[in-house]
């Protein structure tokens, strides 16, 4: 009897086992993460936060997280090479905001095993927008947008990704870049999910630019989440987070069948030091059913 009773619970313990497996994998499949990470440009002269002192804590940060998407900004092609060999399960793409491919990207890397690149397009925050390296208004230098068509390899299905990072002092240029973001996208992802992530060097909420994207049917993750973790802050300085700031400057937004179930001001560091000058910012997205 002792023994019949031993089999019926381990047979009970292993079930139950399998089907909390089997239901997070299941759940799994309907999540999706992503990451906005401004990564601070190699070449600055930051001392004892120059790139090379923080690239394996910037790295760290990524792997502990595992995004399934990334929009990073300020990357730098040598950047871009050092993630995508330290962590191999990533691809990336992103050309140069400078008229000869040269300069900051804002690069997105993705993984190779859910994602396929369908469409694959640029441009530039100016009156002449595909012109490469061009500029308008009051920006201070170029500014490119990666404009990504995706196919979800998991689920068989197309979405919008599309990176920025705006003028850090063109107030027009950044409104202009929010109108301009928001127009290349009309009627295009009427049927398709669309998710934006940028440093948009303007607070959120009260800035014109996230107003422009709001207006036009887009939802801030931070906002919509229903859990929120770390800061309301993005910029740190490469120090500690401020709580009495509301300098969140860095936004993933969306439209399209998504239930935000958390978005986390991410604090990664490692004794004391931090990967950049802005917190990474994730969000983990439920996708609905259509």
């Amino acid at each position: 009897m002792v023994i019949k009773k031993r089999v019926i619970f381990f047979m009970i313990v292993s079930v139950s086992i399998f089907l909390l497996l089997n239901s997070g994998a299941s759940s799994s499949e309907n999540v999706i993460k992503i990451m906005s990470f401004n990564l601070r440009y190699g070449t600055a002269p930051d001392g004892a936060n120059h790139w090379n002192n923080r690239k394996e804590i910037l790295v760290n940060a990524i792997k502990q997280y595992s995004p399934d998407l990334i929009g990073s900004q300020e990357c730098l092609e040598f950047q871009a090479k050092f993630i995508e060999k330290s962590l191999p399960e990533y691809s990336w793409l992103g050309r140069g905001r400078e008229k000869a491919d040269e300069g900051e990207r804002v690069a997105v890397f993705y993984k190779k095993d859910k994602w396929e690149v369908v469409e694959e397009k640029y441009f530039w925050i100016s009156e002449t927008p595909e012109e490469p390296g061009s500029k308008s208004w009051d920006s201070s230098c170029p500014r490119i947008v990666t404009f990504l068509k995706l196919r979800d390899k998991v689920r068989d299905r197309l979405m919008y990704f599309v990176n920025v990072h705006l003028d850090h002092k063109g107030e027009v240029a950044r409104k202009k870049g929010a109108e301009m973001i928001v127009n290349r996208l009309k009627g295009v992802n009427d049927k398709l999910a669309t998710i934006i992530t940028g440093d948009f060097n303007a607070p959120a909420e009260i800035s014109e630019p996230w107003k422009i994207f709001v207006e036009n049917g887009y939802k801030d993750a931070w906002v919509n989440a229903s859990q929120r973790r770390g800061p309301v802050s993005t910029w740190c300085g490469f120090k500690g987070p401020d709580y009495e700031s509301n300098n969140r400057i860095d936004w993933i937004l969306f439209k399209g069948n998504f239930d935000v179930v958390e978005c986390e001001t991410v604090l990664y560091s490692e004794n004391g030091k931090y990967p950049s000058d802005h917190f990474p910012v994730l969000a983990v997205f439920k996708i609905l059913e259509d």
